[in-house]
């Protein structure tokens, strides 16, 4: 079934509109949207990681959560902004800008469906920048709108206990928490007979960086595996203890986005003509439901 990971009770699509029309507080309700990519992740891994990592968590994040908590999540984006990844066949990718406008457009249509708190659980390295600015110009648009970005694995969570020092100063692609993770959600994709480790070398400028490269980069730029960092030592037991600690995080996040007060503006929003137009609303499926 298409919600995958997401708890079909918590997956917003398996509504209809009339149930949509008439959910309680929904300017208090949290939509979270999962962003993946689907990319090269060395020869041990499947090109679909950062997808399934990204509604894997949001999916074990959501299932934790009380009855009483409303939130829902909406179908994964599973294409991203994936270009630093394009020498490896199998990389499908958009364009930063082709991200960054199916995010506004999605949040446009939560916002006239009365949605005001939307967050977006992010499984991919290389896109943060779309997805800020997405949620920067849909604040602009709508005073009353919190759009919240942040990376799956920005929530404390217990990766790097499972590291040793390099890992944790150099790896960005393939490695230790990713390959643990991706044995915990779907064991079956990972291939260890086939996993390398490799490392990109130090960054010669250690007044801007002193371990990962600050210098705009492409995988292959650091070998032909695309690796980097290193899965050897990953295991299933790390895996879900990681799961359960990001699944654990994310579940108090949401939690806090639905009790959090934000600012507001009341000034008209700066947006564009199409996003006026009427959108059925609670009294009209109430009168709907009555007539029946």
């Amino acid at each position: 079934m298409l919600h995958g990971y997401i708890p079909a009770n918590r997956f917003l699509p398996y509504l209809s509109w009339t149930d949509i029309a008439t959910l309680d507080n929904k300017a208090n309700t949290v939509i979270v949207l999962p962003t993946g990519a689907i990319e090269q992740h060395g020869p041990h891994l499947p090109c679909a990681v950062d997808s399934v990592i990204a509604s894997g968590v949001v999916g074990h994040a959501l299932a934790r959560l009380p009855a009483d908590i409303p939130a829902y999540a909406i179908p994964p984006i599973t294409y991203g902004k994936s270009d630093e990844h394009l020498h490896f066949p199998g990389t499908l990718t958009l364009t930063g800008e082709t991200l960054l406008h199916t995010i506004l457009e999605i949040g446009e249509s939560l916002y006239r469906a009365g949605f005001r708190k939307f967050l977006m659980v992010n499984g991919h390295g290389g896109q943060p920048q779309p997805l800020q600015m997405a949620a920067r110009e849909l604040r602009l648009r709508h005073g009353d709108m919190i759009v919240i970005m942040q990376d799956t694995f920005k929530v404390p969570n217990c990766a790097e206990s499972f590291m040793d020092e390099k890992e944790r100063q150099m790896a960005m692609h393939a490695g230790h928490a990713e390959t643990a993770l991706m044995m915990a959600l779907a064991p079956d994709t990972v291939q260890m007979d086939n996993a390398v480790a490799n490392y990109p070398p130090a960054f010669p400028c250690p007044t801007l960086s002193a371990h990962r490269p600050l210098a705009a980069w492409a995988s292959y730029d650091f070998g032909p595996s695309g690796v980097i960092g290193d899965p050897l030592p990953s295991t299933p037991e790390q895996g879900a203890a990681i799961l359960d600690s990001l699944a654990e995080s994310w579940a108090r996040a949401i939690t806090e986005v639905h009790q959090m007060v934000w600012v507001t503006r009341d000034e008209p929003a700066w947006g564009k003509g199409q996003w006026q137009g009427k959108v059925l609303d609670h009294n009209d499926a109430a009168s709907l439901l009555q007539s029946r």
